[in-house]
């Protein structure tokens, strides 16, 4: 089988899209699978290029005998709404070009991951030029992101972006994505439920473990002992809203052995470090993101983990920062609506996390204070069995192997 990944994600990025885009196509060619990856260069989450790489050129490059073709692109430097769209337009121009060299090699299954959307003109074309099927895979409802965080209104423009997806998404071959509340949202949209496919996100639950000490990494960053970490770690944009966790931490700053812990990059980081400084608060500590080998001891070095979402994204958007998060058995507090996935996995696995309104501080601190009574020193057994049981690497990738090549004989026979 060959198979085509269009997305803008891709290792080396370190958290997100990029780091799944960049663990499933080598397990696909383990899998026996030539896969070609049309990709832009690193840039995400801190939205700048990483150094060796270009946003004006196309580059090849072979990783884990992944053929990747890196397409160029705009990446502002300030993410505004505007600034975004070029963004997008530019990489489904580039990427589309990129496709053109592909024509002839006769691929059986090109795989377009969303965001962005924007590509999806070009990757149903060239599917219908080839014979290949074609797969959407969605990671975010951009469109529906963007109308939960009050981006876009309820204008002309916005109720075109609507129509324009469901008349698209309903032209692939298969919508894949990574939680039930997105396939009931898909089926939603106009998808006839035969061809939706559940592919969720991952943890490698052999390399995140309960096991892992970070007490290392605790004395390395200028911790005690008896300090309670609460860790945030991943991107810091906008659909956060990660200004409540500096007002909680100004809630604690009078309890010195409680510090914040904020691990990562992103659009809002500036903003988020400016008023962190404006509020003089000494319990919040910035750190960059760290390389995967690291990981699991820093997910062990929290007490507390946190995720933090805005009203409107938490079934848009399904954290893939939690997957990590539980399958190192961490105690979490989560913003999420009851009527969301995340809060309906609370209300049916009690104490795998504990759910709290979004945008909601006061909420937010009573959560954190409710945590920090409790004995937080063993591992959080429920977390960890909800892992090992749906959130196994080789099992989900297994599946998705066996979803594809079905859809590839589908009309063979």
């Amino acid at each position: 089988m060959k198979f085509i990944l269009h997305s803008l994600n891709y290792s080396p990025e370190l958290t997100g899209i990029g780091k799944y885009n960049g663990e499933i196509c080598p397990e696909l060619i383990n899998s026996g699978i030539n896969v070609t990856a049309i990709v832009a260069p690193p840039y995400y989450p801190e939205w700048q290029v990483k150094k060796g790489f270009s946003s004006i050129t196309y580059a090849r490059e072979y990783i884990d005998c992944v053929k990747v073709i890196r397409c160029p692109l705009y990446v502002p430097k300030q993410v505004t709404t505007l600034k975004r769209i070029v963004h997008l337009t530019s990489f489904a121009v580039s990427s589309s070009i990129a496709l053109l060299s592909q024509m002839f090699k006769k691929p059986d299954v090109i795989m377009l991951v969303q965001p962005t959307l924007f590509c999806a003109p070009s990757a149903l074309l060239f599917a219908k030029l080839t014979g290949a099927k074609a797969v959407m895979h969605i990671q975010d409802y951009e469109v529906d992101a963007l109308f939960g965080l009050g981006m876009m209104g309820d204008g002309i423009f916005a109720r075109l972006a609507k129509k324009c997806e469901r008349f698209l998404m309903r032209r692939f071959d298969a919508i894949s994505t990574i939680s039930y509340s997105m396939i009931e949202n898909a089926k939603a949209k106009g998808v006839d439920p035969g061809n939706i496919i559940h592919f969720p996100n991952w943890s490698d639950i052999d390399f995140v473990t309960p096991q892992t000490s970070g007490d290392a990494l605790k004395v390395e960053w200028g911790f005690s002992y008896y300090d309670k970490i609460i860790l945030y770690a991943g991107n810091m944009g906008n659909k956060q809203g990660l200004e409540i966790v500096l007002d909680a931490a100004k809630h604690f700053g009078t309890q010195h052995n409680i510090k914040f812990v904020m691990v990562g990059a992103g659009a809002y980081v500036d903003t988020l470090k400016a008023k962190a400084a404006s509020l003089a608060l000494d319990n919040v500590f910035f750190k960059p993101l760290h390389e995967w080998a690291r990981v699991p001891e820093m997910l062990a070095l929290a007490d507390i983990h946190i995720v933090v979402q805005k009203k409107g994204a938490a079934d848009a958007v399904l954290p893939s920062k939690l997957t990590n998060i539980l399958s190192a058995g961490g105690h979490a507090i989560v913003t999420a609506e009851q009527h969301t996935e995340l809060g309906q996995i609370a209300l049916k696995y009690p104490t795998i996390y504990d759910c709290v309104e979004p945008e909601n501080t006061t909420a937010f601190i009573d959560g954190l204070t409710k945590m920090l009574s409790r004995d937080l020193s063993s591992h959080n057994t429920v977390a960890r069995q909800f892992a090992e049981q749906f959130l196994d690497k080789k099992q989900i990738i297994d599946q998705f192997i066996v979803d594809i090549s079905q859809l590839v004989q589908r009309d063979k026979h």
